[in-house]
């Protein structure tokens, strides 16, 4: 990011202490009370980087603080001292001790700098409206000197931003009446050639007219995109005041779209006002904001139709480009605010949408043009379909990796969710794999915006491949830098880490072996079909370290948790069975990422449990499944802590209670499978294939075995036996049952009350098994009921075995 000498500089300035400041503050305050020179600047550059590189507020002596305001204010003091105390003071607020006002400044340069310094104290004393009734002052008497307003737009569109309710009825149609002559009147001539240079001669060339980006003379009035050698003062305010156009349209829109007569006008919106406001005599006799948005509405139909015009140079290109998106957007706000504007305006936005087809370097403008049709397509009756389409499709497979489209695609979608008519509403969902791309390749600065998008995208039909493609996110983001890489035409690639080696995974990319699972990855609309991608996961594993793939990782879970916060709400049987079965498929077959495994498995065990606890027939109905799981070794390294919540959900739900089709040749399957599984992993010596079990498993384990027993009592004796075994065994643990001693006395521990509870079979069941009036406060705090009454004799009964002799 920085240079090391920049480096240096910057811990410098965050390193020196208070007493240190003072006394250079003392130096600073010295040099301001001296004639101006390179030695002040020096100073006032050098407090301004330790003033800006922390975080926190320095102190700065109240001489120096005052002395910094008179020197921003004083009428002789050369600019670039002024812009330094500005910036100085800007930094320092909000601040107690600034005694600056708009009311003393000599020029509108020194006004803009004051009044950014006030701005920036936050309003605590009304500084905003202050601010902002002086400048209109200014730009109605031209108080100041004579001088350019230009320093003061920027000014304004900053009090707009912060209060729009300061400024009042006046002062916005005398800023209206100002922008209509700026827009309009500007001079069509070129400005004279600066005088002084070494070449200039009395018989300098005349200024000439101004031109088109083509080279053409211009024929109509000046615009951002006219174009010349020197422009006079009113063309530079042209370009300003656009720039500050649609701030300002929507902070003067219509006063009271409620108000008397609104209805007999919008009768005539489609005829009579349509011929008035075409008319350019009668334009004038319209009032102020009226008149800006008729003259707004002339001006961004002019851009639009430079920009069919071939530029010279590529810099004219790019403005064109720029100047289109925002034509498009104050054109969506003067049909918002006058809808008569509507119907002149679909003529050149239907030929800009022809356009756009055909040139390159226009998404941005296409964002724009689809935002003004998903506004306005309905009442105009225009189908913007193709618009949609290529901004769901093309754009987001062909300029992924353009942060800035990325950005505003997600932006676009987010912010009008809620407006999207159904078919258009179908063709995002659909999309959802193109739009995942996004996601991959930016997955820091976009995953809160798909935390918000997801529950849109998502519904019973996508949601299984959705989760699939959630969890090959990380294969996702490889496979991008792969086509990156493999693109034939290397401009516009974006940057990446040159020291990674990637022929093999190149040479797999364009294999044809592994075309299908490439295409299927990188397809841009919903298939309907899920293909397993273990192939790519190893292919792709050399780029597992890649920084963008680690840090796509990173936000899987966040997402997952985002998806199945969505997905419960309206998953019927059907679908959670399909959730849960996909669980435990996917969690040992996930793209090795340092962290990413470990990492999703406790998303998706905590999910696990609760499509469980929505479905407790789940536990019957997916049965071979979670034998699959729960009874293998190999599980313990492969799903994590899934299984841990395999086997807490078996002891949870795998009863009478919770499925009428639950029986006894059932509980005794998963019983002799799991206690397989516990003799296994306790009495076995691990090794480098199977590491140790966690405690948490093995009291899971023995806690299941358990409940299981308490609903087929015949199990009993077996489960009894084992459980004093387990805990002769951690008072005499063998060589492979090497735990740690916090881990060891929880085994003992839940085996001692497991073995209490199971000489009171009745007492076990009623504890394991519950009614369903458990979930009820009285259930618990009533000494009267059952359960409280139970545990207390069970209590009775650890008591009195503990102060047995052993």
């Amino acid at each position: 990011m920085f240079t090391a000498a920049a480096e240096n500089l910057l811990h410098q300035a965050r390193e020196i202490q208070d007493e240190e400041l003072g006394r250079f503050c003392a130096g600073v305050s010295k040099l301001l009370q001296e004639a101006p020179g390179p030695a002040t600047v020096d100073a006032l550059q050098r407090l301004f980087l330790i003033v800006s590189a922390t975080k926190y507020p320095r102190r700065l002596e109240k001489s120096c603080v005052d002395l910094l305001q008179t020197t921003l204010c004083q009428p002789s003091c050369p600019e670039q001292l002024q812009v330094l105390c500005a910036a100085i003071l800007r930094e320092m607020s909000p601040s107690d001790s600034l005694t600056l006002s708009c009311e003393h400044a000599q020029n509108t340069q020194q006004l803009s700098l004051v009044a950014s310094v006030l701005l920036a104290q936050g309003d605590r004393r009304q500084e905003v409206r202050s601010v902002g009734q002086r400048i209109c002052t200014v730009l109605e008497s031209r108080q100041l000197d004579g001088s350019s307003p230009r320093p003061l737009l920027p000014i304004v569109s900053k009090v707009v931003g912060l209060a729009p309710d300061t400024l009042q009825s006046d002062h916005t149609d005398l800023l209206s009446k100002k922008l209509v002559d700026w827009l309009r009147y500007a001079s069509v001539q070129q400005g004279p050639p600066h005088s002084g240079g070494f070449f200039s001669t009395p018989r300098a060339r005349q200024p000439g007219p101004i031109t088109e980006v083509d080279g053409a003379v211009a024929s109509d009035f000046f615009t951002v995109l006219s174009t010349g050698q020197h422009f006079t003062e009113d063309q530079w305010l042209n370009m300003q005041a656009f720039s500050l156009l649609r701030a300002w349209l929507l902070h003067s829109g219509p006063v009271d779209p409620g108000s008397p007569g609104t209805d007999d006008r919008s009768e005539l919106e489609g005829s009579t006002l349509s011929v008035l406001s075409a008319a350019s005599t009668a334009s004038r006799l319209l009032p102020p904001r009226e008149r800006l948005r008729e003259v707004a509405f002339e001006y961004c139909q002019r851009l639009l139709e430079q920009s069919n015009r071939r530029a010279l140079r590529k810099g004219d290109s790019d403005l064109q480009k720029a100047c289109v998106v925002e034509a498009v957007l104050v054109v969506d706000v003067l049909c918002r605010q006058e809808p008569s504007f509507l119907y002149r305006a679909l003529s050149c936005l239907k030929a800009l949408h022809a356009q756009l087809g055909t040139d390159e370097g226009s998404e941005r403008a296409l964002l724009a043009l689809a935002q003004f049709f998903l506004n306005h397509g309905e009442a105009a009756v225009v189908g913007a379909d193709a618009v949609y389409q290529r901004l769901f499709t093309r754009l987001p497979a062909e300029h992924f990796h353009s942060p800035v489209l990325a950005f505003e695609v997600v932006r676009f979608c987010v912010d009008n969710l809620g407006l999207f008519p159904s078919p258009l509403l179908g063709l995002l969902k659909s999309s959802f794999p193109n739009l995942f791309k996004l996601l991959a390749w930016h997955s820091a600065p976009l995953t809160s915006e798909f935390v918000v998008l997801l529950p849109g995208l998502v519904d019973a039909s996508l949601a299984v491949e959705m989760l699939h493609a959630l969890l090959d996110l990380p294969c996702l983001t490889a496979a991008l830098d792969l086509q990156l890489r493999n693109s034939a035409t290397p401009s516009d690639r974006p940057l990446w880490d040159t020291s990674l080696r990637t022929p093999s995974c190149l040479e797999a990319f364009r294999s044809p072996q592994f075309q299908g699972l490439f295409q299927h990855l990188l397809r841009t609309k919903a298939s309907g079909s899920v293909e397993r991608l273990t192939p790519l996961h190893q292919l792709l594993q050399p780029m597992s370290s890649c920084a963008r793939v680690v840090q796509c990782a990173q936000a899987v879970p966040t997402l997952l948790h985002a998806f199945f916060a969505a997905v419960t709400q309206f998953a019927d049987g059907a679908l959670t069975n399909q959730l849960a079965l996909l669980i435990l498929e996917r969690s040992d077959s996930l793209y090795q990422v340092a962290g990413f495994e470990a990492r999703v498995h406790r998303v998706l065990s905590g999910q696990l449990l609760v499509l469980c606890q929505q479905k407790p027939a789940l536990v019957v109905e997916l049965a071979r499944e979670l034998l699959g799981v729960g009874g293998s070794v190999s599980s313990i390294r492969s799903h994590g802590s899934v299984l841990t919540c395999v086997v807490w959900a078996v002891g949870e739900y795998l009863s009478v209670a919770c499925d009428r089709r639950c029986t006894v040749e059932q509980i005794n399957k998963f019983f002799e499978a799991l206690e397989a599984l516990l003799f296994e992993v306790t009495q076995s010596r691990p090794s480098a294939d199977l590491p140790r079990c966690p405690p948490q498993v093995i009291t899971g384990l023995m806690t299941t075995l358990t409940k299981l027993a308490s609903r087929s009592q015949d199990l009993i004796p077996r489960v009894s036996l084992f459980l004093s075994k387990m805990r002769t065994l951690t008072q005499n643990p063998v060589p492979g049952f090497a735990h740690q001693e916090e881990g060891t006395e929880a085994i003992r521990t839940r085996a001692t009350e497991l073995l209490t509870l199971l000489k009171m079979p009745s007492v076990a069941q009623f504890v394991f098994t519950p009614s369903a009036d458990v979930c009820h406060p009285r259930y618990h705090r009533d000494t009267n009921t059952a359960l409280p009454l139970a545990l207390r004799t069970v209590s009775r009964l650890v008591e009195k075995e503990a102060g047995q002799p052993g």
